[in-house]
């Protein structure tokens, strides 16, 4: 059936506890999950969970929606959902949806036209669609046809026995996102093409500028400020690419404002490693930050915005930790030193943490071979053991060991992974910076002349 529709002992320590502090994920709605955490059904406390993926690029895609009974933690009986799905404030579509065991499974095929159609069985009460194993729900028609924020309206009709209609258990809410990518074509100083990418795993992008000029990149999105909205929005995440041999944007860091407020430092990371020819910047919004450029902005006495402009600036001020990635992203890793400026003859600790990376959770007990690189050539290598995830190495420069300088991570706990960062050590001035743009390296420093830059953790 169918329907239509400068630092001691102590302060090195206290670096590594910098260094300790979980960093944000790099994924936040895209992570294809929401959960309601508490809905009250007639004295029964349970959940809903709904899952999708993050990009629709098969023929056949499947969303999930689970209740469980928070007491018991097993799944709720009988359940039929009212789900409402809506897309850039339009509705795709609304029905029933019967889940004998507390588990809705719904086969999605994308069509480019024509008109939502659902497959599967109905009930004679409420006319809720079910599915069975060799007849699975399926609904096609065109939706999940572009990126941006999906929300899941649901109410839940029945519990425990399929007769026992409820009336009025309230209106939920989940947003799951599908991840956007669109490209940019813009002017440098000289008048040339640039080609700039925009991956969105939260909601669509528009109003892309970039200025030659300032050389500064605007772009916009759209954001609901309502509590109830913003508390289940675990993190807004948008990455910048463009090409690694645009040189008027390229910079040791980068300042991040959202709606004229300037970001955190940890809002704005730097990765030359994930793509060979390519540089990302990601802006990482997490939910506190969101709560504080809305205090922000409540100062201002002027009504909310529903977007989020976001403006991302060059800045000629490095700031530590550098942070890579292994190329499986299995791992990622901060590197800081002391004293900042290394120079031959001085003893300089390498202050490293290795991380999940997908958690950002400091990993105890992780092995690793540090290794030191010049001209090719390896100058410096040692094993050691990260006992709470942190550690610290010392190395002295020989007088003629100078120029570019590979600071090199090796067989993360005993994996084989590896990950690398550049310095360049100048006898003349010291390391005031270092720009050195080697495919597999991510960490960056800007090379100057000036004697002074700033350094913060």
């Amino acid at each position: 059936m169918k329907i239509t529709l400068s630092l001691t002992k102590f302060g090195i320590l206290a670096m590594v506890t910098c260094l300790l502090f979980p960093a944000s994920s790099v994924y936040g709605h895209g992570l294809g999950i929401d959960t309601i955490s508490s809905i009250d059904i007639q004295g029964k406390e349970i959940s809903i969970t709904v899952e999708m993926p993050m990009y629709f690029e098969n023929d056949h895609e499947q969303i999930t929606i689970t209740a469980i009974e928070r007491e018991t933690r097993e799944n709720a009986k009988n359940v039929t959902f009212l789900i409402g799905l809506f897309h850039e404030n339009e509705m795709i579509f609304r029905n029933y949806f019967f889940a004998e065991d507390g588990i809705l499974s719904i086969k999605v095929t994308p069509t480019q036209e024509g008109e939502i159609v659902i497959y599967g069985e109905q009930d004679s009460l409420l006319g809720a669609w079910h599915g069975t194993e060799s007849n699975p729900i399926e609904i096609t028609g065109p939706l999940f046809n572009s990126g941006g924020l999906y929300n899941f309206e649901i109410e839940v009709r029945t519990i425990d026995e399929p007769t026992n209609i409820i009336e009025d258990s309230g209106i939920y809410n989940a947003d799951l996102s599908i991840i956007e990518i669109v490209s940019y074509i813009q002017k440098d100083e000289e008048n040339h093409d640039v080609k700039f990418r925009l991956k969105s795993y939260f909601d669509k992008i528009s109003n892309f500028e970039y200025d030659a000029e300032t050389k500064q990149v605007t772009f916009e999105m759209p954001f609901d400020w309502r509590e109830k909205q913003m508390s289940h929005v675990p993190l807004v995440h948008v990455e910048v690419n463009f090409p690694k041999d645009f040189t008027e944007f390229l910079t040791p860091s980068y300042l991040g404002f959202a709606n004229g407020i300037k970001l955190f430092k940890a809002s704005v990371t730097i990765d030359d490693y994930a793509k060979e020819d390519e540089r990302i910047v990601h802006f990482m919004l997490l939910q506190d930050h969101l709560r504080f450029l809305k205090n922000e902005m409540k100062k201002l006495d002027e009504p909310l915005p529903n977007s989020i402009i976001f403006t991302l600036s060059t800045d000629e001020n490095i700031e530590l930790p550098l942070i890579a990635y292994t190329k499986s992203e299995d791992f990622k890793l901060n590197l800081s030193w002391d004293p900042v400026e290394i120079k031959p003859g001085t003893n300089t600790n390498f202050v490293f943490t290795i991380r999940d990376g997908q958690t950002s959770e400091p990993l105890r007990n992780s092995d690793y071979t540090f290794v030191i690189i010049q001209n090719g050539k390896e100058i410096h290598r040692t094993s050691g053991t990260a006992l709470i995830g942190g550690d610290f190495e010392k190395f002295t420069f020989a007088e003629d060991q100078t120029g570019p300088t590979v600071i090199k991570f090796e067989n993360i706990r005993n994996t084989g992974q590896e990950t690398e960062f550049g310095i360049v050590v100048v006898p003349e001035f010291g390391t005031l910076a270092v720009f050195v743009l080697l495919t597999s390296i991510i960490g960056v420093i800007f090379v100057t002349r000036r004697n002074s830059f700033r350094f913060s953790i």
